[in-house]
């Protein structure tokens, strides 16, 4: 398990190991900005304010990386499923006996620390599913992706039932990597169709988009049986039940988006999601979060106000600042010029961990590479959209920089397993 010897620190990418550092020090930096209070004048190692306590989360992160360094590559491959089932039963646990915060009952309290196992489920889901796909050749029968599906689906609804609907939603970034690995392009186009209709729904209404789903699919039933003399008698039969199918489908589909969204989620979240297809429904409630974040970062203008000098972070207009709202404090504080470099330092951090899961030879590797890069690309693209008001107020925090520390050891734990799979790629490629 221990194979400290044949590791050579030479081997791990800098790069990505240096863009980790650099957004973990800008996030307590902007954390401290957040916590600062002129009159107290707190100093940033100050344990009673968040910055305080980020740098201990900080401190275990570096005692995590060290372990997951030292440990051998391949106890990640053998202990896949095993480490997938230990998150399920935390995930069950956390339902019966988490601890609520904010209407979402997804923490278990140990009394010492208090910590999200949904956030830790995401690093098991990415080592099943680069177990399970690793074990197959190729991606080519329903079978497989079923499966590659099931076994994302189940923590995302034990998720669900701890009312984390935001951690939850973060497990679609999943099937991107089964499409990458060979999923036929039929099933994302279904995903589009999908979202658009769970969009419209909730944006025009469940009535509306019904009448139109039933024109739309009696347009192409006219259209198949005006042509019908092209068509071969059993393809032209297999076409209007499959039409037929689709349909009732979407219907059912319509109809369970408007049960879940009224009967499943909590009136908060409801306002939330609504305020994002009507931007001046209820300023002062629901929608004030995503009203005030667009006026943090607008008051930031090109250069910013300066570091510590934001007017709505030290006057708490911004809720949650710290954690789900940290951009805006970069809005503001630093500018337009300072958010667009956070967001260059991302997208090249982003395309430096596809780099190394492209030259991956070794399946398992290359399988959670891509999962690691997606849960990181969803979490910052919707992050920072929900500051500035382009998706919902779902909860889930920026990578690296946002406080707490299962965010963290949960976003650690990803990339340094990579790193470290990344690094040992010449002796996988030796048959050592």
């Amino acid at each position: 398990m221990f194979r400290s010897d044949e590791y050579n620190f030479k081997q791990i990418d800098w790069i990505s190991v240096l863009l980790y550092l650099l957004f973990v020090m800008i996030g307590w930096f902007n954390i401290y900005a957040v916590s600062y209070d002129p009159e107290l004048d707190n100093s940033i190692f100050d344990f009673s304010i968040n910055s305080g306590k980020q740098l201990l989360w900080i401190g275990g992160a570096l005692i995590l990386i060290i372990s997951v360094l030292v440990i051998d590559y391949k106890f990640y491959t053998a202990f896949s499923y095993i480490i997938y089932v230990a998150a399920l039963l935390l995930l069950i646990v956390t339902i019966f006996a988490g601890t609520d915060v904010n209407g979402s009952k997804s923490w278990l309290d140990l009394g010492f620390i208090r910590v999200q196992p949904a956030e830790f489920a995401k690093f098991g889901t990415a080592l099943v599913l680069a177990r399970y796909l690793s074990e197959q050749q190729f991606i080519v029968n329903r079978q497989q992706w079923v499966v590659s599906v099931i076994l994302i689906t189940i923590p995302a609804i034990l998720i669900l039932a701890q009312k984390e609907t935001g951690v939850a939603l973060v497990f679609s970034a999943f099937i991107l990597v089964i499409y990458r690995e060979g999923m036929t392009s039929l099933i994302l186009l279904f995903g589009v169709y999908a979202a658009i209709l769970f969009v419209l729904t909730l944006g025009v209404g469940e009535f509306p988009v019904l009448i139109g789903v039933g024109v739309m699919y009696g347009i192409i039933l006219l259209y198949f049986y005006l042509n019908r003399r092209r068509f071969y008698k059993n393809v032209f039969l297999r076409q209007i039940i499959t039409t037929i199918v689709f349909f009732v489908l979407s219907v059912g589909f319509v109809k369970g988006v408007h049960y879940m969204f009224h009967q499943f989620l909590q009136e908060h979240q409801r306002n939330r999601i609504m305020v994002l297809f009507d931007t001046e429904r209820d300023l002062r409630g629901k929608g004030y979060h995503v009203r005030q974040s667009k006026v943090a970062i607008g008051s930031g203008d090109l250069f910013g106000k300066g570091y510590k000098q934001g007017t709505q972070t030290k006057f708490d207009f911004v809720p949650e600042q710290s954690t789900d709202f940290i951009f805006c404090t970069i809005g503001e504080e630093h500018g337009w010029v300072g958010s667009t470099i956070v967001i260059i330092l991302y997208s090249l951090f982003m395309m430096r961990l596809v780099f190394l899961a492209d030259r991956q030879k070794d399946k398992f590797s290359r399988v959670y590479g891509y999962s690691v890069v997606c849960i990181i690309l969803f979490h910052f693209l919707v992050n920072i959209g929900m500051t500035i008001g382009l998706f919902p107020v779902i909860g889930i925090p920026l990578p690296f920089f946002s406080y707490g520390g299962s965010s963290l050891w949960s976003f650690t734990l990803l990339l340094f397993v990579f790193l470290k799979l990344d690094a040992q790629r010449v002796h996988v490629l030796a048959g050592h």
